[in-house]
């Protein structure tokens, strides 16, 4: 009895040892959020703000991570140069109004190539992908063409480092070829320390902040998410990075 009582205790100490240092990070840039760190190979889990952590909120393009997924093994597309075609409609940010391919759609996170996807799948598929990767609560409703931004389908933070892991270790019903595509195409910073990938999201309240950090040591996974306004989308990856750098996973 007494040694499981001590892992008990060693496992509240994992959960909650770096609290203070990310509520910092939160108070200082007047954030109401959680994060999650996770490591691949090792018991390191930093949490901030458990109960938000469980809390299940829309992906917003966060989803284009699995989205890309999808429309690879639908063969919607085949490599991340494939041109995407834009319908010539002009919408809020000029760097969506003009083609794109799977590359720039995931670094401008646009949305209409996306929707343009949704034409081509139908309900049961996308069903059917969700059911598969296990993904949040696993809802289209009505509108397929916007379930991941309407509220319709949402995930909490702790889902979505379940979900990436997954993608990490090739454990999703989708080939090698393709996840190596979508891994390529969500890397943001790559240095001779670590290398970053990560996809950003915003539904015009909640921002997310979702992916994995590879270093010589270990892969750490992070999903983040906080009440965000449209002036502190910087913040998304600025919190990450300082949690990062706290806890020494990247310098």
């Amino acid at each position: 009895m007494g040694k499981i009582i001590s892992l008990l205790l060693l496992c509240m100490s994992l959960l909650y040892a770096h609290d203070s240092s990310f509520k910092k990070i939160f108070k200082e840039l007047d954030i109401d959020g959680t994060l999650i760190i996770r490591s691949l190979n090792s018991d390191e889990l930093y949490l901030y703000n458990k109960k938000r952590a469980g809390t299940r909120f829309s992906p917003a393009s966060t989803f284009k991570i699995p989205h890309t997924l999808i429309a690879l093994n639908e063969k919607l597309i085949k490599s991340e140069n494939d041109l995407i075609q834009w319908d010539g409609v002009k919408r809020e940010y000029a760097l969506w109004n003009k083609d794109q391919t799977l590359q720039s759609a995931i670094e401008v996170s646009c949305v209409w190539c996306y929707k343009k996807f949704t034409y081509q799948i139908s309900k049961d598929r996308y069903k059917k992908y969700l059911l598969e990767f296990n993904y949040g609560n696993k809802t289209i409703g009505e509108d397929k063409s916007s379930f991941w931004l309407n509220n319709d389908l949402k995930i909490s933070a702790y889902e979505q480092i379940d979900f990436l892991k997954k993608l990490y270790n090739y454990q999703l019903p989708i080939s090698e070829k393709h996840i190596d595509i979508l891994k390529k195409i969500i890397t943001i910073d790559k240095t001779k320390n670590y290398e970053l990938k990560a996809k950003s999201g915003w539904d015009g309240r909640t921002g997310w902040y979702v992916g994995y950090v590879k270093t010589a040591k270990d892969v750490y996974f992070f999903a983040m998410n906080g009440v965000i306004k449209k002036e502190q989308l910087h913040l998304r990856k600025k919190i990450v990075l300082q949690a990062l750098k706290s806890q020494n996973i990247i310098q």
